[in-house]
């Protein structure tokens, strides 16, 4: 089963797909999503990445956490499951 990620800190240049090669070099990717802004269309910073299994999740938060993107530094860790929102 695959690992969702958290990716952090992105630079607002980076899209779906640059944030998917990123990933694939390190392992299978099954989704790559940059968050945008809904009126503005513009990418919020962050974004969530799916690994095809949990030994490409952990590969890639070792060598893709703090890894330098356009002079930004990224955060890769595991998602955290979505709360409810009242």
């Amino acid at each position: 089963m695959g690992k969702k990620l958290y990716v952090g800190n992105l630079p607002y240049s980076v899209n779906d797909q640059k944030l998917s090669d990123l990933f694939a070099s390190v392992g299978e990717v099954v989704s790559a999503k940059v968050i945008t802004d809904h009126d503005s269309g513009r990418s919020k910073g962050f974004g969530f990445v799916e690994m095809a299994n949990d030994g490409d999740a952990q590969k890639a938060i070792s060598k893709l956490d703090g890894y330098d993107i356009d002079g930004r530094n990224l955060r890769v860790n595991e998602a955290r499951p979505k709360e409810e929102r009242r």
